[in-house]
């Protein structure tokens, strides 16, 4: 079918048999549709979210393709869910080939988790954080991580002091501080991975303003016609274009060796300047080990960054 999202990502001839993949947020929308492609592919797919009805859905469809599909549950605001998560996939898999960190949202009531981390910021950047790292010894050789950003990390700045506070709290800046943070994780981590000589690759992607996928309607008034102004990419409408973003550094043959990169219109693109700040991903990289309570992943195989090395 023209629209499906291996066609759109040009990898209908890619056979994924013998693949094993977990996409987060994958009952709906764009993590849904990826899924299925990925089992269209040949790959066997977890399904991750929190609504085990339509979970199990996604799992039949992926059952009539003719691949193995599980779901599991994990509410991404709870770390012991999220522990679990990882858990599970080592215990019941032999390996991971691929990973996209897709689960996330944008929230308008500003509220504090158990960790005292503001909700989007946990939910957004330190589940992923934290599953990613979990997984770092199940990978598979060649093994490829994709962290769904956004283009709405432009105009974001890092701002941890206000990760831990929801006063004056804004839904927009709130996400977008987030979506900053996931385009820095997916840049350090594939920093370290290289560092530590391992032969997995990390990227982050904009799929899109995509109407459908049900992002638009947690924002305010006038907001949802407004989405479209961040780092818009034409002819990005629907779902299954928005999964193939996705789809396209899952799977290509040309991004098999790509790494570190922020990707938009199946294309690498420049992300903003705090984006690529290396002082700034590592601050991050440490202030997220700190605030879950876990030893620095990857540690020893980075040097300090320097001035130089920061765009």
């Amino acid at each position: 079918m023209k629209g499906r999202p291996e066609t759109l990502a040009g990898v209908a001839d890619v056979d994924c048999t013998g693949t094993q993949a977990l996409v987060t947020g994958s009952t709906s929308g764009i993590g849904r549709s990826v899924a299925l492609a990925l089992g269209r592919l040949g790959a066997d797919v977890i399904v991750h979210g929190r609504d085990s009805a339509a979970g199990e859905a996604v799992v039949d469809e992926l059952d009539e393709i003719g691949v193995d599909g599980t779901f599991l549950e994990a509410d991404f605001a709870n770390i012991a869910d999220v522990r679990d998560l990882a858990e599970t996939v080592r215990a019941d898999t032999d390996g991971l080939d691929i990973l996209l960190n897709n689960a996330g949202g944008l929230f308008r009531d500003g509220q504090l988790t158990d960790l005292g981390v503001e909700y989007t910021f946990h939910v957004n950047h330190l589940a992923p954080y934290l599953l990613t790292t979990e997984l770092l010894e199940h990978f598979r050789a060649d093994a490829r991580v994709v962290t769904t950003a956004s283009g709405a990390h432009r105009g974001a700045s890092l701002s941890l002091e206000r990760t831990r506070s929801v006063e004056r709290y804004s839904g927009l800046r709130a996400y977008s501080r987030s979506k900053l943070a996931n385009v820095l994780f997916a840049s350090e981590l594939a920093r370290r991975l290289e560092a530590a000589d391992r032969e997995i690759v990390s990227n982050s992607v904009h799929p899109g303003a995509i109407p459908g996928s049900g992002f638009a309607r947690f924002l305010p008034g006038p907001i949802p016609a407004l989405i479209q102004a961040f780092d818009s990419v034409p002819g990005v409408t629907s779902i299954a274009d928005g999964a193939a973003e996705l789809l396209y550094l899952a799977v290509s043959p040309e991004t098999a060796d790509v790494s570190g990169r922020y990707f938009s219109s199946q294309q690498p693109r420049m992300p903003s300047r705090v984006a690529r700040d290396l002082e700034a991903a590592t601050r991050l990289w440490r202030y997220s080990a700190d605030r879950l309570g876990i030893e620095e992943p990857l540690e020893a195989a980075v040097d300090e960054p320097t001035d130089a090395q920061s765009p």
